[in-house]
């Protein structure tokens, strides 16, 4: 009897077992899901745009837009399009397969914080549920599915993070320790490489509110360790800064470094104000569908370490020190960017990866309690990936087709038999997205920039002065009628979407 109480309980948990796998695979599956739609909004096509100029011109250094410097972000992205171009050709699909590999990589991260967290704890807590919970959070799998720097700045400050975290909670001399030391500086290099100063001064002032909340130092071998450090996490990012700037000087330093960090931040100079609670509502939105875990076990963290304050110390287990890890590495970002004069939601990702462990802290001691809510929260993490999935096959799609210009330059194209070689013009609008499916092609200002044509007289006169036979000109669909009614062109609408149009114009006397 025994015997077939023991066969049963053991098929039980294989059972389980085979339940967790598939609820941790099928989030894990829509990182590859809808990576070949049509670039979207502006910053995709630009940046998709700068990796293959670099692509064609075979430089790893200079990123370009249009031929001229391009220098608001340094070049980790674009070395991850660029190596997926010389694979599987220059698409949308390689365009975005970097960013989707960045945020599985982000969830095995997060899993390997969680098993080294639960070692000897005394709450009877595995990491099982971890990959689940991470592979299935909403802002992972959103900027997972976006050629921008937001998911290639949150994987190297993550691996830093967990690397820190090993160190500290492991016990002196051990075999480790070193190691988890050297990563960490390594990965701060990554993350110079992948946005700038932020990729050394999060995990920098994570660690060090961490301590903070800790009411303790961290070790001597981490004060002795930050010249060698250093040196690791400069010759990782010196790769290419170093040629950045003997290449480009002074320009590099003023457009990189003092305009897109500090000006950035300081100011609205690039037209992205929010009010000043704006990240309060985008990060939970981001750890969707694990928000309530997240609330609960952050307000949990802060009663504990407050009591501890007042008791002038604090314990030292790892698992509740994983916890205060976890706010300091939340809490960081949000206070930093919510202080920021620009804010975009991209901005707020690095806090995520904390959020998450907090919330997988809650939604194991949640689950722990019974079969069926391990059960329900695995089934949580499959039905998010599940509506996931069909917002991406159903209605992504669609959508894509209205956001993006590709329809309309290809069917500019099927209008012709030989491959189109006429300028693009934008007319009472910037066309960013067709930086990459009109490259080439465009218009610019002296500057390097798109030029926007204000007036169908404008149109009219760089025909003539061009001596150009014949544009593409991208406009508002409210605009298109100024074409037609103007004398002197000649202009066919091609085809057009809810917002824009694209028209063949001509000059009437070249007719």
């Amino acid at each position: 009897m025994a015997e077939i109480t023991k066969a049963k309980s053991n098929d039980i948990a294989v059972r389980s077992g085979l339940f967790a796998v598939l609820c941790t695979v099928l989030p894990l599956l829509t990182y590859f899901v809808g990576l070949g739609l049509p670039l979207l909004g502006p910053d995709e096509p630009r940046y998709a745009q700068v990796a293959r100029e670099m692509f064609e011109r075979g430089d790893l250094i200079t990123p370009t837009l249009g031929g001229h410097g391009w220098f608001e972000k340094p070049v980790l992205l674009y070395w991850l399009e660029m190596a997926s171009f010389q694979l599987f050709g220059v698409n949308e699909t390689a365009v975005r397969l970097g960013p989707a590999l960045f945020g599985v990589l982000t969830v095995a991260a997060l899993w390997l914080f969680a098993r080294f967290a639960v070692r000897g704890n005394s709450f009877g807590i595995s990491s099982k549920i971890m990959p689940a919970v991470a592979a299935s959070t909403v802002g992972i799998i959103a900027f997972a599915h976006g050629a921008s720097f937001d998911i290639i700045l949150t994987l190297p400050i993550t691996a830093s993070l967990v690397c820190y975290f090993v160190y500290d909670r492991s016990e002196s001399d051990s075999r480790c320790e070193r190691p988890a030391l050297a990563g960490f500086y390594f990965f701060i290099g990554v993350g110079l490489l992948a946005k700038g100063l932020v990729g050394a001064f999060f995990p920098a002032g994570i660690v060090a509110a961490y301590h903070a909340l800790s009411l303790r130092l961290s070790k001597r071998s981490f004060y002795l360790g930050m010249l060698w450090g250093g040196i690791i996490a400069a010759m990782v990012a010196g790769i290419w800064y170093v040629p950045m700037y003997q290449r480009n000087g002074w320009k590099f330093i003023d457009e990189f470094i003092i305009q897109h960090h500090f000006q950035r931040y300081t100011s609205n100079k690039y037209q992205h104000p929010q009010p000043f609670y704006f990240f309060f509502w985008v990060l939970p939105m981001l750890t969707i569908p694990w928000v309530p875990f997240w609330f609960a076990e952050t307000w949990r963290t802060i009663k504990s370490i407050a009591v501890r304050f007042s008791h002038s110390g604090i314990a030292g287990d790892r698992f509740t020190s994983a916890s205060i890890f976890a706010l300091a590495w939340a809490g960081v970002p949000l206070v930093f960017f919510t202080l920021s004069g620009s804010k975009l939601p991209g901005y707020i990702m690095p806090s995520v990866p904390g959020a998450v462990i907090l919330a997988w802290i809650a939604v194991e001691k949640f689950a722990a309690r019974s079969s069926f809510r391990r059960i329900a929260v695995l089934s949580a993490s499959a039905v998010t990936a599940i509506v996931i999935i069909a917002l991406l096959t159903l209605y992504m799609p669609s959508f894509a087709l209205t956001d993006s210009v590709k329809p309309l330059i290809t069917a500019a194209q099927a209008d012709i038999s030989v491959p189109d070689r006429r300028p693009v013009l934008c007319l009472h609008n910037v066309s960013h997205n067709a930086e990459f499916y009109a490259a080439g092609r465009l218009v610019r200002n002296d500057e390097g920039a798109i030029r926007r044509f204000g007036s169908a007289d404008e149109v009219k006169d760089l025909l003539v002065s061009s001596q150009a036979g014949e544009v593409l000109v991208i406009v508002p669909t409210e605009y298109v009628d100024e074409l037609r009614q103007n004398a002197d062109l000649v202009t066919t609408v091609i085809a057009a979407h809810d917002e824009l149009a694209i028209a063949s114009v001509g000059s009437r006397s070249s007719f």
